[in-house]
C-alpha cells in the first residue's frame, strides 16, 4: 500500500493563516487537527453549552473523516481540550452518545483557554481505516 499524503480542508480562516489542514490522511490512518464548534460562517455553535459545541465538534468531526475515507468507527484516539473540567460529565456523555461502542483511547485535559473565549471545548481525532477499505 502506498503511504501518499492527502490533505483535507474545511475553509476555515485559519487553515490558510496558520498554515495547516483539517485532517491529513497518510496511508490508512487519518489525523484530525484540534476543532471547535464554529461553522462556515464562523458562528460559534452551542454558545455557552458545553454538550452542544461537544456535539457539533464530534459532527465535523464525522464529516471531515469521510472526506478522508474513514468512518467514526475507525477512530481510535481522541483528545479533548476543555476550558472548565468540571463539565466532564456534560462533554462525556456527547463523547458517549457517538462512541459508547466503538470506545477510543481518549483524553480530557482542562486548559486555560481556547482561541477565543467562546469556545468550551476543543478536539483532535485519529482513525486509523481497516485495512480491507484503506485504498481511496
Amino acid at each position: 500500500m502506498a503511504n501518499n499524503r492527502t490533505t483535507f480542508a474545511s475553509g476555515a480562516k485559519w487553515e490558510e493563516l496558520v498554515g495547516y489542514s483539517r485532517a491529513v490522511r497518510v496511508g490508512n490512518t487519518v489525523e484530525v487537527t484540534g476543532t471547535v464548534a464554529v461553522d462556515e460562517h464562523g458562528h460559534v455553535a452551542g454558545r455557552h453549552d458545553h454538550y452542544q459545541q461537544t456535539k457539533f465538534i464530534l459532527q465535523k468531526i464525522d464529516r471531515i473523516l469521510h472526506q478522508a475515507g474513514a468512518a467514526l468507527k475507525d477512530v481510535t484516539r481522541t483528545r479533548m481540550f476543555v476550558t472548565d473540567i468540571s463539565k466532564w460529565q456534560e462533554y462525556g456523555r456527547a463523547h458517549a452518545e457517538v462512541f459508547r461502542t466503538i470506545r477510543p483511547c481518549t483524553t480530557m485535559v482542562e486548559v486555560s483557554k481556547l482561541i477565543s473565549p467562546e469556545f468550551l471545548i476543543e478536539i483532535e481525532a485519529t482513525a486509523v481505516i481497516a485495512e480491507e477499505r484503506a485504498e481511496p
